[in-house]
């Protein structure tokens, strides 16, 4: 497959998340969001999964998960498995995401917030194709758990994408669907016009 395009880079956020009441948490990582997401952004070829959570013990769960899928028994049991969590990182916040994909790439990354809701200024998933595809800085796709992003999560970002929405009106998917849906959307080869 040829690549082409801005180099792509996840981060999963934990903090700042709204909760159902509205109110400003911290959520636990789910052991499927390390495995699942990191198998599809290794499939669309992103250059990292970044997993953002400020907790010292959830820092160290994901540690330990990615431990094991990489080095010993787990890598020697899944190589598959093993390449996929190669590229997933942890960070305690979006700036020491930022931070660290300028200094892997040279430039600030263009930051397209995902959700769940519609905003008047979202961006289509086709014209998100044409800013990957044209690109010169690389871009760093993010995610929420829990209840969505915080407003000032939101509100930092350069761009929003459209929600994913099915068929009826039930319009509450996993993260780690959504992530799936949304890279396929963006980065698969185009196979409706084959």
């Amino acid at each position: 497959m040829n690549k082409s395009g801005a180099d792509i880079y996840l981060a999963l956020l934990h903090n700042q998340i709204y909760n159902k009441l509205g109110e400003k948490i911290t959520t636990t990582v789910t052991n499927y969001d390390l495995h699942d997401i990191s198998r599809a952004a290794k499939t669309y070829d992103v250059k990292k999964y970044f997993v953002v959570n400020q907790l010292q013990s959830q820092q160290e769960l994901v540690q330990r998960v990615k431990d094991y899928w990489t080095g010993g028994r787990g890598a020697d049991y899944c190589y598959n498995r093993h390449e996929a969590f190669s590229m997933l990182e942890i960070a305690d916040d979006m700036a020491e995401v930022k931070k660290k994909i300028e200094e892997e790439s040279g430039k600030k990354a263009v930051v397209a917030a995902t959700d769940a809701s519609k905003f008047p200024n979202s961006t289509s998933y086709a014209e998100m194709r044409n800013i990957i595809s044209s690109s010169d800085r690389p871009i760093l796709i993010i995610f929420g758990t829990g209840y969505g992003l915080s407003e000032e999560t939101l509100n930092d970002c350069d761009i929003i994408l459209k929600p994913v929405l099915g068929r009826g009106d039930f319009n509450h998917l996993s993260v780690r669907s959504a992530a799936s849906i949304i890279m396929d959307r963006l980065l698969a080869l185009p196979w409706w016009e084959e």
